[in-house]
């Protein structure tokens, strides 16, 4: 197997999980050389490093954005898989949340669930009104017209 050294910025896409007592974390980056959605890649990772570890365990949570760096381990056959053993994290920026309210990223964006209401608030990671949902199966919609206004301007 190669193993090549590379950095990332990105985000958790879920809860890290802990290995060997809590001294070795595995995760999931989401992370895109674009703002386009189709760019996106999900990368696994391991942190052996207990400090590195006790971070994503504790402190990081999905949506986090993240700087990562190590050696990504590349397959040795069509049906193997890739690995970022990772030996420095740099914690970029949280995701805010208030009592209830659920933030997730989705790419460049920033979707907000309430429990209170069906409606779903889109921003930017930056902090740009995108729009409104009606429901959670119209995100894409309102990105999509988002987008599309963004290219005619």
């Amino acid at each position: 197997m190669n193993a090549v050294p590379l950095a990332l910025d990105g985000y958790l896409d879920t809860v890290p999980e802990p290995d060997d007592g809590g001294t070795t974390a595995r995760f999931r980056l989401v992370t895109s050389p674009t703002d386009d959605l189709e760019d996106e890649a999900i990368v696994p990772c391991t942190a052996k490093d207990p400090h590195i570890a006790h971070a994503l365990l504790n402190k990081i949570r999905p949506g986090d954005l993240v700087r990562v760096s190590g050696l990504l381990t590349l397959p040795g056959s069509a049906d193997g898989g890739l690995q970022l053993k990772v030996d420095a994290l740099e914690w970029l920026s949280t995701v805010p949340t208030a009592e209830g309210t659920v933030i997730e990223r989705m790419g460049p964006y920033l979707i907000v669930f309430d429990p209170d209401t069906d409606k779903v608030p889109v921003f930017t990671e930056a902090g740009t009104w995108v729009g409104e949902a009606d429901d959670a199966d119209d995100i894409s919609d309102v990105i999509d017209r988002f987008e599309h206004e963004q290219e005619a301007s």
